[in-house]
């Protein structure tokens, strides 16, 4: 009896042994099993400053570098397209589990387009998203997202690689020059009133940055915020009759139709419908309007549109 009951106990260590060592060879093997929920408290802004080369701006734990694409020239039906309408480069930092999370929106010309997105995947960053903003512009550019999540000063480093590819190719650093400025004789109180909300002014462009605070948004298990460009926006310039305005909608599944049908009907462009995140959750996407005329009657139109998001309803859009 004491022989076979010493078998037995023989037996089983030996298998927890052999389940032990393939645990711990899975766990090697993934190690993000192991840091998954060790998400760090605050980002070390300044190495990341130091890695960028570029100064940025914090928000709470988040971080930002915005590079103003001040050596384009761009126009659309008449109008310049300043960094303030658009036109800049942004690479934004969160804590994550091992480090940090990246999100970028990179601005590219046509020529730029093949070294950068090499760049991108050579680094071993993702690309989620290629899209324009604007039609009729010229030069023709393209906004092309990118991300990542691991070691903080790796993503810093991977980071300036594409930055740098995009000053390789354009021959200099897109931000060296002086940004421009435009006209605008906006009656400024007369859109807060219609929008419900103030704007901020740079460069003769005033715009809105509106949040979704309604939607708990999540790429990979992380939280992104109105900082890390999960928001609606508007700019504006011109005249009280012959006003521009330029955006961008975040919209939920069931917002898209009702958002677009709102914007079309007030006679504005709808130039973009797309992702930026493959990883969100819940899903949303991004619309990308234009529109030119009546300033008064393009607040009016973008304000139909912007009720049609953030509406506490379950309904299912009909086929």
């Amino acid at each position: 009896m004491k022989k076979k009951l010493l078998i037995l106990v023989s037996s089983y260590l030996m298998v927890a042994g052999i389940y032990s060592q393939g645990t711990s060879k899975q766990n090697n093997q993934h190690p993000q099993n192991m840091t998954s929920g060790l998400v760090q408290d605050s980002l070390d802004t300044k190495m990341i400053e130091e890695v960028l080369g570029r100064k940025g701006a914090a928000n709470g734990k988040e971080f930002k570098v915005t590079v103003p694409q001040n050596d384009l020239k761009v126009e659309v039906d008449g109008f310049k397209i300043i960094p303030a309408m658009g036109l800049g480069t942004w690479i934004a930092f969160t804590p994550s589990p091992g480090g940090a999370m990246i999100m970028g929106d990179i601005i590219l010309t046509e020529k730029d387009l093949k070294p950068v997105q090499r760049e991108a995947i050579n680094q071993g960053l993702t690309i989620s998203a290629i899209h324009n903003h604007f039609v009729r512009n010229h030069p023709n550019i393209m906004y092309m997202h990118i991300g990542g999540m691991g070691n903080t000063k790796e993503m810093a480093t991977k980071a300036k690689a594409v930055l740098d590819k995009v000053s390789e190719s354009r021959g200099s650093n897109p931000s060296a020059t002086a940004s421009d400025s435009v006209s605008n004789t906006l009656d400024v109180k007369m859109l807060d009133g219609i929008i419900g909300g103030k704007g901020e002014l740079s460069k003769g462009v005033y715009k809105y940055t509106i949040g979704r605070p309604d939607v708990n948004l999540l790429d990979h298990g992380v939280k992104v915020t109105t900082f890390l460009g999960f928001n609606t926006w508007a700019a504006w310039q011109g005249s009280p009759d012959k006003a521009a305005v330029a955006g961008d909608f975040t919209m939920l599944e069931n917002e898209v139709d009702p958002v677009i049908k709102a914007l079309i009907s007030s006679g504005i462009e709808v130039v973009a419908v797309h992702n930026h995140m493959v990883h969100d959750q819940p899903h949303v996407f991004f619309l990308h309007y234009w529109g030119v005329g009546n300033a008064e009657q393009l607040a009016k139109g973008l304000k139909a549109a912007l009720n049609q998001t953030g509406k506490a309803t379950t309904d299912k859009m009909k086929m």
